[in-house]
Parts: C-alpha cells; sequence; structure tokens
C-alpha cells in the first residue's frame, strides 16, 4: 500500500516538517544493569507523578485501568495551581536527573511523555490559563452531570459528594475569571453569545428536572429498595440545596459579570504576554517546534493541494459548474440532509459496523473494550462541533440537521470512533505494560492527528462509496488546512471573525452554522485548532518513510498497532519509535498474530 506522496506544495511542507520534528537519537544499548537501574528509577518516579495526579485531582482508579471521579471536584484556586507547578518543577527537576542515556528504548518514551506533560502544566501556570477558565466549545460547568445510571451504591454516593462540592468548585472558577477580567485575558466577548443556554438548563424549580437527576431516573433495579430510596433522597437535597443555586449564580455571573466585561479584541497575541502566550499554545498542541509564520504557509500550501484533488472529485461527480457551485450544491440539496436524527445516528452506526467488517486487515491488536455512539447533549449541541470522541462514547451532533449533511458522517464516524479517538483510547488502555501514567494520557497533536489520518485511511478501507462522501472527506481534510490559516491569521495577523468566517466557508462545504461555531471555537481556544493537520501530516510522512524503507517487509497492521501501542505521544517521540520500527525490519507487537 504504497504512500500518498506529491510534489510541489506537498513537498515543501514535508521538508518544513521534517525540519520542526526533532526526532530522538537512538543510541546503543546501555549495558543491562544500568538500565534495569535507570528503567526502574523512572518507574518509580512516574508512578510517584500518578498518584500525585489521582489524588490531586480526586480521582478513583478503575480495576480495568480508567479513571473515574472521586467523592469531590479537585481545587483550582490560584494557590492550588501554583502548587501543582511547583509539584510539576520538583518533578522535572528528579526527572532530570536521571541518566538517559542509561535508559532502555521504551523508558526513553515514557521519560519524553513526562518531561512533556510536566512542561505543559509549568507553562500554564505561566500564563495563569486557570484565568479563562472556559471558551467557545469547552466549560467547566458542562459534563457533570452524567447522562445514564452508576452501577454501585458506592459510585452513587461519590456522584451525590460531587454535586455538594459544586457551588465551591463553581465559587474558585468564578474567582478566577474575575482575576482575568482585571487582566484583560479573556474569552472574546463575540465568542460567547449564547453560551448561556448550556447553563441555564440547570436552573430548575424541581430537582427531578435537573439534568443531575437522570442518573437517578436510570438506577439499576440491582440496587436494593431501601438503598435507592435512600440515594434518591440524597440526590433531591444535593440538586436543590447545591447544583440548582451554584448554577444560578453561575448565569447571573456569567450574564451579568463575564460577558459584558470581556475583551472585544479577538487576537491571543493582544492579551497579556500575548505574542509568548500564543507560541507556548503552539507548542503546547502541536508538540513541534513551529511558529505562527511557518505554519500559516504549511496551511496556505496544504489548502492549494486539497483544492485540486477537490476539482477531481467535482468531475468525477459530472458536476459541471465551477467548485464553488458544487459546494453550494452540496449546502442545499435536501438529498444530503437526514429526515430525523436516527437517520444521521444510523448512518453513523453503519459506518462503524462496516469499518468492522475490515478492520482485521489494517490492525493486528483490537481493543476488547466496547464504545457507543451518542447525540450531543441538547443544552450545548447548538454550539458544540460537528462530534467528538472518547473511551466510552463517540458523540454525533444532531442538532439543525441542514447543517449536518450525511456525505461528511463517514470521514466524521471514522475520526470520532472507529478507528479513530474510540478504537484508539481502548488500544492505549489495554497496553499492559505501558505505565499507568501513559494509558489515558491525551496529546492533541498525536490524537487529533490520528483522527484525521484515519479519514484518509477510510479510502484505502473502502468507507467513502460516493463521489459526495469523498469529498466530504477532503472537505474535512480542507477544514484542518484552513485551521493552520485561519489559527495564526486571527491569533497573529489580525484576521477578523468575519475574514476567517469567509475563508473557511469559502474553501469548504461546511454549513453556514459549522463555519460560524467552528471560528469561535478558533478565536475563543488559542493554538488548538493546529493539532489536527500538523499531526495528520507527520503520520502521513513517517508511514511513506517506513513504506519506502522497508519495501515488501512493509505491513500495514503492525505499522498501526506501533503508532497507537505508544498511548498519545508529542510527534517526534512518534518519529523515534517509527525510525525504530524501520531498524527493527517492521517488527509488530509481541504476542500478536499476524497471518
Amino acid at each position: 500500500m504504497a504512500g500518498r506522496r506529491g510534489g510541489g506544495p506537498a513537498r515543501a511542507v514535508r521538508t518544513i516538517l521534517a525540519a520542526a520534528v526533532l526526532a530522538l537519537a537512538v543510541t546503543a544499548a546501555p549495558p543491562l544493569a544500568a538500565r534495569d537501574s535507570a528503567d526502574g528509577q523512572l518507574a518509580a518516579l512516574a508512578d510517584a507523578y500518578y498518584e500525585y495526579q489521582l489524588a490531586e485531582h480526586r480521582q478513583v482508579e478503575q480495576p480495568n485501568g480508567s479513571i473515574a471521579p472521586g467523592p469531590r471536584l479537585w481545587s483550582v484556586t490560584p494557590e492550588a495551581q501554583r502548587a501543582r507547578a511547583d509539584k510539576a518543577r520538583e518533578f522535572l527537576a528528579r526527572l532530570e536527573r536521571l541518566d538517559r542515556e542509561a535508559l532502555g528504548p521504551q523508558a526513553r518514551i515514557d521519560a519524553a511523555v513526562l518531561r512533556t506533560l510536566l512542561q505543559h502544566e509549568i507553562g500554564d501556570a505561566r500564563f495563569r490559563e486557570w484565568e479563562m477558565p472556559f471558551d467557545s466549545d469547552s466549560s467547566f460547568w458542562s459534563y457533570l452531570a452524567p447522562r445514564s445510571g452508576f452501577a454501585t451504591v458506592e459510585e452513587y454516593e461519590r456522584y451525590i459528594g460531587r454535586m455538594r462540592d459544586i457551588p465551591r468548585y463553581f465559587d474558585e472558577h468564578m474567582a478566577n475569571a474575575r482575576a482575568g477580567l482585571e487582566r484583560g485575558f479573556s474569552v472574546p466577548r463575540v465568542t460567547l453569545e449564547g453560551r448561556d443556554a448550556s447553563i441555564a438548563p440547570n436552573v430548575v424549580d424541581d430537582p427531578e428536572d435537573s439534568p443531575f437527576w437522570t442518573a437517578f431516573e436510570r438506577m439499576p433495579a440491582r440496587i436494593p429498595a431501601e438503598e435507592a430510596a435512600r440515594l434518591k433522597a440524597e440526590g433531591r437535597a444535593a440538586i436543590a440545596g447545591s447544583v440548582t443555586p451554584a448554577y444560578a449564580r453561575l448565569l447571573a455571573f456569567f450574564r451579568d459579570e463575564y460577558l459584558p466585561r470581556t475583551r472585544t479584541l479577538l487576537a491571543a497575541s493582544e492579551m497579556p504576554d500575548g505574542p509568548a502566550y500564543y507560541q507556548q499554545q503552539i507548542a503546547q498542541y502541536t508538540t513541534l517546534d513551529l511558529t505562527a509564520p511557518q505554519i500559516h504557509e504549511i496551511g496556505l500550501a496544504e489548502v492549494a493541494r486539497i483544492t485540486a484533488e477537490m476539482e477531481a472529485v467535482r468531475e468525477e461527480a459530472g458536476f459541471e459548474g465551477a467548485l464553488e457551485d458544487f459546494i453550494a450544491f452540496l449546502r442545499s440539496d435536501p438529498r444530503f440532509v437526514a429526515d430525523d436524527a436516527d437517520e444521521l445516528m444510523g448512518v453513523s452506526a453503519y459506518v462503524a459496523k462496516r469499518v468492522d467488517g475490515v478492520i482485521a486487515d489494517y490492525f493486528g491488536f483490537l481493543p476488547r473494550h466496547r464504545f457507543t455512539i451518542r447525540p450531543v447533549p441538547d443544552a450545548i449541541a447548538p454550539f458544540y462541533t460537528a462530534g467528538r470522541g472518547g473511551l466510552d462514547a463517540c458523540m454525533m451532533n444532531t442538532y439543525d440537521l441542514p447543517s449536518r449533511p450525511l456525505y461528511n458522517i463517514p470521514a466524521l464516524t471514522l475520526h470520532e470512533c472507529i478507528p479513530g479517538h474510540s478504537f484508539q483510547a481502548g488500544v492505549a488502555l489495554e497496553q499492559e505494560d505501558a505505565p499507568r501514567f501513559r494509558r489515558q494520557t491525551y496529546f492533541s497533536g498525536f490524537g487529533e492527528g490520528w483522527g484525521l489520518y484515519v479519514e484518509y485511511l477510510g479510502e484505502e478501507m473502502g468507507i467513502y462509496r460516493t463521489p459526495y462522501e469523498r469529498f466530504g472527506r477532503l472537505s474535512y481534510e480542507m477544514w484542518r488546512a484552513a485551521r493552520l490559516v485561519i489559527d495564526t491569521g486571527i491569533h497573529h495577523y489580525g484576521w477578523s471573525r468575519e475574514r476567517a468566517i469567509d475563508y473557511l466557508a469559502g474553501h469548504t462545504a461546511l454549513s453556514r452554522h459549522e463555519v460560524e461555531t467552528e471560528v469561535d471555537r478558533y478565536i475563543s481556544w488559542p493554538g488548538q485548532a493546529l493539532a489536527y493537520k500538523l499531526g495528520e501530516m507527520t503520520m502521513r510522512r513517517v508511514r511513506a518513510k517506513a513504506e519506502d524503507a522497508l519495501g515488501d517487509r512493509f505491513d500495514i497492521r503492525k505499522f498501526h498497532d506501533v503508532v497507537l501501542s505508544l498511548g498519545s505521544v508529542p510527534l517526534p517521540v512518534l518519529e523515534e519509535r517509527i525510525d525504530r520500527f524501520i531498524a527493527d525490519g517492521g517488527q509488530g507487537l509481541p504476542g500478536v498474530a499476524y497471518d
């Protein structure tokens, strides 16, 4: 399966990325005794870090290695945040005292991951990131109410404890946001219009009308009746006495205090120490050493390349007008709009099952962990992205169905569900030899790069069955390429919101609704949108490198297994691991049969 490689702009882009990815040197293995000693010291340090993180964030480890919330929410006061940064510096100093040359290959990966995590925490503290505790897309008040019941009495008791803790947690976040307002470090006002709709449904007169009551409505019958009655009584009291008043105070704060005082300028570079802050965000989300102008140029080159591919698919579809006319047709023709939410969810589910039919041709290690597909919750759906994936579920947005054309759903399902984020998280969780701190670590450059890479992989897997679905895939790739131009355009070059909207609308088949919510996301979340395309380009480049070097010995299943068995790592670590994959002749994972 030859890698897709072209000349012109694509070749220039690969050259820039190749220079940016700082591959870790592969040196001769140290003596066994020294390696055991150094590896053991690192393992002890990593385990101490993991235990500290669990305790600090009030989390509990589940029998399968996943993490669940505990009976309280974590502290977000400035004092707690600075203490975490101090602890990160302490862990980093201990890590740097280890003899790197004595570490074995796997331990070097673990050390690189731990070092990057610690550096990110220190970087966030430098800019007091906690003073901007939400954006147009994500917030501290969402996801606290579960969408299903719990399995045990203990889980319900922990949930009730968290509900009782919400007033303190919200008050700390609001205090941080006020401090951000005072120094001009806030979310731009234009991106927050209507976001109070995600708070309001939690302000209710009857506890049983609250989203937090859902867990009690869906309490399993195996919980004894007496215990169930007690838990429900405590749940009602916690919602009435803690949850509802906390959300009411938050709603008033958002509408009356925060929104009127937010900044009107868009660029991150306009905030205190803005240029340095934006560069730190670029490094954190991409894990690459690139500047905003470099990324802007990469984006422009990718937009030009993908435009040419779009023209080819337009011709394949037999459409005789210009590309912009084809895009207008795709946005407006009713054949591409689901009749109801179930139809959209059904298309996504069928895509996932068709992937199941060919998955073993592309992966040797198949995780046991199952995931489901859910609609995005109603409270956040109007301004939420098209979908999102995680260990237990991937979500499809069914709000405003005309803005969710069905030809986009195959690419979206591949990215969010399988073999994208949900599949990826399951593989990482089941790497039994990986340190505990590695199994649910997430770096956007790797994770989102993988999600976009598997959209491309869907072409090889035969998932796209019509020119329209192939155009949907290209439109999604263009979406991520345009982000490189738009994010840097806004935060480095000072683009207006209107210019960003026009650029995204003019280059993709995304609906106007999606274009606007996405641009607001880039404005309010500097740097995050850069991770997708830069990560995907790195993955496609190292795959092509392995194919060229290994020739007939290259096995796509082994390559994918090696990539996903890393969990989530900085992109330079991926580069180093694929160099070793090439050096060892393209070996897959031990214990996995590759027939």
